[in-house]
């Protein structure tokens, strides 16, 4: 399967157990790996047969935004559904990262792996 990726997307959202957490934005990056056949859009260069990362990154940020939580690995699992969902993906692997989380180290964060099967169900 051929694969459609997003590296380091950054953004600022709400998130976070501690009450001053939610009360200020933090970064979150996300890498995204998203199954896809892309042999159709190459045959005739059409970006409608393609997923569009451009309108995927942008979506969710704004995912993010609209749906604040508590707990990253909560926001992984909702971005995953929501995308496997919306854009109708086989399946993807999403690495949800927050860097300024702990002091001594460059990251944290969760990856996970989806498909529509598993998507079904937390939806």
């Amino acid at each position: 399967m051929d694969k459609v990726y997003i590296e380091g997307l950054t953004f600022q959202t709400t998130i976070g157990f501690y009450q001053w957490e939610k009360e200020i934005k933090q970064t979150l990056v996300v890498d995204l790996a998203m199954g896809w056949n892309t042999a159709q859009a190459a045959e005739n260069d059409e970006l409608a047969k393609t997923l569009d990362y451009a309108a995927i990154s942008e979506a969710v940020v704004e995912f993010a935004n609209a749906n604040p939580v508590d707990l990253i690995e909560t926001l992984a699992e909702r971005i995953a559904a929501f995308l496997i969902d919306k854009y109708q993906i086989p399946w993807l692997r999403l690495k949800l990262m927050k860097p300024t989380a702990v002091h001594n180290a460059t990251t944290v964060g969760v990856e996970i792996e989806r498909s529509q099967q598993q998507s079904d169900q937390i939806l």
